[in-house]
């Protein structure tokens, strides 16, 4: 597990709306690459591809450097959830948009996550998912934030632990931006006074009571 450095903002579309960077691109490059090889060999020896399951949208990124740098074969599949009733709050319900296309019973799968805040939607994903029967099933994550995780999560490997901020980029939005960020970073406060009329995002994506709709 790393620590994230500071580092100097690099140009980007944004204008000043970037306050600060937490994790560099070469950072991300260099860490993503050691998750690759810790799970090309985890699963080297298996009868079949690994399915990685990606969490949209904000993976998408992590997932598919993720998956260029393996070096074994694998599948692509996606889940979109939702857990969130505003734009930075949750309604602590969590909702199934898009399943998976692929039946998982006997196959090892690996679920591709961009950040774990509280924790209680990739918990109640996992149990979704083991109930359908996969040979295995685990989970690695870009980033972490220890503070605020409530739910315990088995984990092969982590990204980054970082602090109890919003951060945006490398797939991380706020209201639809900034995802195509090759860093990860921190917004200026005035960026949420334009949008949210002065009221940051609540740093933790799932803080409402723990309840579940399909």
């Amino acid at each position: 597990m790393h620590d994230t450095l500071d580092a100097n903002v690099p140009a980007h579309p944004y204008g000043d709306d970037v306050e600060s960077i937490l994790i560099s691109e070469d950072q991300l490059g260099a860490r993503v690459q050691e998750l690759a090889d810790l799970v090309s060999e985890k699963y080297r020896d298996a009868d079949d591809d690994l399915i990685l399951v990606c969490v949209l949208k904000g993976a998408v990124f992590f997932l598919t450097d993720f998956a260029r740098r393996l070096s074994i074969p694998c599948q692509l599949e996606f889940m979109a959830v939702s857990s969130y009733g505003s734009s930075t709050t949750s309604s602590g319900v969590v909702r199934i948009l898009k399943d998976l296309d692929k039946d998982i019973a006997g196959r090892d799968v690996l679920i591709v996550e961009d950040i774990i805040d509280s924790g209680l939607t990739l918990s109640w994903l996992m149990k979704n998912l083991n109930g359908r029967g996969p040979k295995s099933l685990n989970v690695i994550t870009l980033l972490r934030k220890p503070e605020v995780q409530t739910a315990k999560v088995d984990l092969l490997d982590i990204g980054f632990d970082i602090p109890n901020e919003f951060v945006v980029g490398y797939g991380l939005d706020y209201a639809e931006r900034y995802r195509d960020l090759p860093f990860v970073g921190t917004l200026h406060p005035r960026v949420y006074s334009d949008v949210d009329n002065g009221e940051q995002p609540t740093p933790g994506r799932a803080t409402g009571p723990e309840s579940v709709e399909i």
